[in-house]
């Protein structure tokens, strides 16, 4: 351990001779037109929470053009972002191929007037890295985090200190803005949003037209996956709450997932007699529409999470080791249980009570 230490910090220093710029403590960004922003470290949930960072920006900037990099892993996330005009992928796997390479070079040695690094839960070098490698006149990034101070803030010439310590319920939409706010970039727009197009709804109303019997039926959709395993509510809950709302209700079900939420996908099923249909391994815009046109979704806390938070569709988030105030979508209609840090707390009567509110007040607007 004491080596790789010193490894590191050996190639920390070599790389701050190299590529140190002195600090500029100025918050005037002069009118920016060519905007780059580096985001490959985040996860879907963080990208997704923090969409007000890229609002903020076309607010202030609205004439500006903004290029975003983001990994393989998140991507999809913001393919058809309005407020983004271009979207590369960094593929660390690529870095060996000359084509990749020199197309990567290319996007970075463009001349950009201002290069941002958002931070949410931790700060990436990679990510650091790349901003100064690009041609930008202003590079901003994060001096510090939490009290720990960033190692290569030395890549930046604008370093912001971040604390979100003093507000610890402040909601990530709100805590990522910190980074822009001493430049007079800020919005009073917390959601999030995810934009889909006209053959999204088409799939999405193709899949719907599949599975509804009874149009006067609610539509619920249910994830019941997910990555971390002490952010997924007990699958058997599920199929209680499932049988609760089919014996008390009209309702069409389906869940959504991947081929790694097989297992969970299966043993739902196979628990139960009614009808279960399962919009699987489809792009998140795809997902969206879907959600959209559903009077009521529940999910764990995971990145399907926050897409359905981008739609206006009424919704239920369960919550266990994770701060909700923190996590959990912005809205009207978006609704959170957390009973403690075990998410099997929560019982089938908890969620079954806010869904049964739900689809009753759906059902009193269709009355009206």
């Amino acid at each position: 351990m004491a080596n790789k230490n010193l490894l590191s910090n050996l190639i920390l220093t070599f790389i701050k001779k190299l590529f140190e710029v002195p600090e500029n403590k100025s918050a005037d960004l002069g009118q920016l037109k060519n905007i780059l922003i580096v985001r490959q470290h985040n996860q879907l949930g963080d990208l997704l929470a923090g969409i007000s960072f890229l609002r903020a920006i076309k607010e202030k900037y609205p004439d500006s053009s903004v290029t975003i990099i983001l990994s393989r892993e998140n991507y999809k996330g913001l393919l058809k972002n309005r407020f983004i005009n271009e979207l590369f992928i960094f593929d660390k796997s690529k870095l060996f191929n000359p084509f990749y390479v020199l197309k990567f070079f290319k996007l970075l040695r463009r001349n950009y007037d201002a290069v941002f690094v958002p931070v949410t839960v931790s700060v990436s070098f990679t990510s650091n890295l790349i901003a100064r490698l690009s041609n930008s006149k202003i590079r901003i990034g994060p001096k510090s985090l939490d009290g720990k101070m960033n190692d290569s803030q030395f890549l930046f010439d604008k370093r912001i200190d971040i604390d979100w310590r003093k507000h610890p319920d402040s909601h990530v939409a709100d805590r990522i803005l910190d980074l822009i706010r001493p430049f007079g970039i800020d919005t009073n727009d917390f959601s999030s949003e995810i934009n889909y197009d006209e053959s999204d709804i088409k799939i999405a109303e193709n899949f719907l037209n599949e599975i509804i019997t009874d149009k006067s039926s609610a539509i619920v959709g249910l994830h019941v996956g997910a990555g971390k395993p002490q952010n997924r509510w007990s699958l058997t809950k599920y199929v209680e709450l499932i049988k609760k709302l089919n014996s008390n209700f009209k309702c069409t079900f389906f869940l959504t997932g991947s081929d790694a939420d097989n297992e969970e996908l299966g043993f739902v099923q196979s628990k139960l007699t009614i009808p279960l249909f399962v919009f699987k391994n489809k792009e998140i815009s795809q997902v969206a529409a879907l959600i959209s046109l559903s009077d009521l979704f529940i999910t764990n806390d995971t990145g399907t999470m926050h897409i359905a938070g981008s739609t206006k569709t009424p919704q239920i988030s369960l919550f266990g080791p994770t701060n909700p105030y923190n996590w959990a979508p912005i809205g009207p209609n978006k609704y959170f249980i957390r009973k403690s840090e075990l998410i099997d707390d929560i019982t089938v009567q908890d969620v079954y009570e806010l869904a049964a509110k739900i689809i009753n007040s759906r059902k009193k607007h269709e009355i009206k």
